[in-house]
Order: C-alpha cells, then sequence, then structure tokens
C-alpha cells in the first residue's frame, strides 16, 4: 500500500489552509515551469496535507495565466497520492444556489490556449478521461459535508471556459442547454494532467452567482463574487479540515483505474522515444518508463 497525501489546490478565497499543524511553505521545482507558488506542507490530524493557492497569494495569475503542468508535477514530486481542487463556479440552473457546494463528476473543456497535456511528440500518451473524478474522493467529500452540515449536490457537469471575461447571456444559455450544472475557469487541463499523473482527483466547487442566464439575478461581478467567496470560506475550511482528518492512512485504490492511468497509455516504441521528454517526465510517468 501506498502512504496517502492529500493535495489540495485552492482557487479563488482559498489562498492558505489555516489549521495545518507543523506547516511550513517550501519551493518545489518542476521542469515543466514554474508552480503558482510555494507549497504548503503540514498535516491535519494523522494525515500529511500539502496545499497550493492556484492563482498564487494575492491572486497574482489568472485562469489562463496559471502553468497547469508545473503545478501538478510539483504537487507530484511532492508525494500527492488524491488531490482536491476547492473551486468558484457559476450556476447554470436554477436549483444550484449561489452559495452550495457543487461535488461534480463531469467536465466539459472549452480552453483554449492552455498546454493540456505532459506527453506528445516523442512520447505519445492516451489516458481514459470518460470518468475524470475519483468516486471514492467524492464519497469522501460527501461524507465530510454531511458530517460539517454543509449543503451540498453530489454530481454535475463543469463547464471549464477560457475567461478571464464572465460568459455572455447567449453563452450561459448555450451551456444550459447542453444540461451542464455549473461553469469555471480553472479545472481543465488540471482533471486531465491529474489523471495522466496517476493522481486520484475531484472537485469542490463553490457557487458564486447565477452565471449571465438568469432574469432576475445582476451579471456577475467581482464584487459578487467575492462577497459570496468571503461568507463560504469558513464553510471551505471546515469542509477541508474534516475531510482531511477522517482521511485514511493509505491511499486507496482507484476503482476505475485513476491511479494507474498510464499502465497501457503510452503508445511512442522505447526506440522511438524522445530522451529529453523522458526526462521531464520522471515523476510524472517514471512508473511506466
Amino acid at each position: 500500500m501506498t502512504k496517502a497525501v492529500l493535495g489540495i489546490i485552492g482557487g479563488s478565497g482559498l489562498y492558505d489552509l489555516p489549521g495545518l499543524e507543523e506547516a511550513e511553505w517550501r519551493d518545489v521545482a518542476s521542469p515543466w515551469g514554474t508552480p503558482s507558488d510555494q507549497l504548503r506542507f503540514g498535516r491535519i490530524g494523522e494525515t500529511q496535507i500539502v496545499f497550493l493557492p492556484r492563482h498564487g497569494r494575492g491572486h497574482r495569475l489568472s485562469p489562463s495565466g496559471i502553468d497547469y503542468r508545473a503545478n501538478i508535477d510539483a504537487l507530484k514530486r511532492a508525494g500527492v497520492t488524491d488531490l482536491i481542487s476547492v473551486s468558484a463556479v457559476g450556476s447554470l440552473k436554477q436549483e444550484l444556489f449561489p452559495g452550495d457546494f457543487i461535488i461534480v463528476d463531469q467536465f466539459i473543456d472549452k480552453t483554449v490556449a492552455r498546454v493540456s497535456s505532459f506527453f506528445g511528440n516523442g512520447c505519445v500518451a492516451h489516458v481514459s478521461l470518460a470518468h475524470p473524478v475519483a468516486p471514492k474522493l467524492v464519497e469522501r467529500i460527501r461524507m465530510a459535508a454531511v458530517a460539517e452540515a454543509i449543503d451540498h449536490h453530489v454530481g454535475g457537469t463543469y463547464v471549464c471556459m477560457e475567461g478571464p471575461q464572465f460568459s455572455s447571456a447567449a453563452e450561459s444559455h448555450l451551456h444550459r442547454s447542453w444540461g451542464a450544472d455549473v461553469i469555471g475557469m480553472t479545472n481543465m487541463p488540471e482533471a486531465k494532467l491529474a489523471r495522466e499523473a496517476e493522481i486520484s482527483y475531484a472537485t469542490i466547487a463553490m457557487v458564486t452567482d447565477y452565471d449571465g442566464w438568469h432574469p432576475n439575478h445582476d451579471a456577475v461581478t467581482v464584487d459578487q463574487v467575492i462577497a459570496v467567496l468571503n461568507d463560504n470560506r469558513d464553510k471551505a475550511q471546515r469542509l477541508v479540515a474534516r475531510l482531511a482528518r477522517d482521511f485514511p492512512a493509505e491511499h486507496e485504490p482507484c476503482p476505475i483505474g485513476s491511479d494507474r492511468a498510464l499502465d497501457h497509455a503510452i503508445m511512442t516504441a522505447p526506440a522511438a522515444r524522445d530522451p529529453i521528454l523522458l526526462a521531464k517526465l520522471d515523476a510524472i510517468a517514471g512508473r511506466v518508463l
């Protein structure tokens, strides 16, 4: 069995994780670029935690300016086995209210300006993303939300747009017509890269607004988003703390194989593989390479 290390990526409004014991910020270098910030190592109860503020402390980075590959690679190098993304989203459903928490289970990727894979020419790989979140992580988040009496919904589709602008009304209605539940700007390619890194991944989406579609609500503004995030911060921190305190000591094998996603994914013959790319893949794919 592998020791469980719980990674937390804090999105808008969650730039630190209070309650960590023996906490310290550390630099973790990545051959893929510069992570959003230092990683904060510590523990909650007996669970080892690695926290990364997605936008950097002070919210320095835009959604498209984040080096997602460097972030996931750094977390992998730090030993993270299970990764929780905490993210602000807009609601595309009447019944998903600002302040609600959604544990999503599907994604639609509309980003266009981001590198979405560690692999490429010289080492081609195709991982399965039919089920992009780890079901055991979803269940543990659900149990933590119940224990903390936090209103939540299990299941839903997250549309990831490029941003940084919010949706037009037409775009918002289009996404609603697809049957999607929430919209955000950061969980792709994050979820794809976590799968390639064989890290079990799940998202806690915090609804801040009704995007641009609701006739009885104003168009989304930064002030509105920040106000709801401030109200939700305590709930998010309590949810993560409960999840960590109840987390198993050993990583639970993922029933959909997210932690062994590379078993049959690499297509390039060994003799044709690019040694420069292979060197960069040491943490991500060292198990199979």
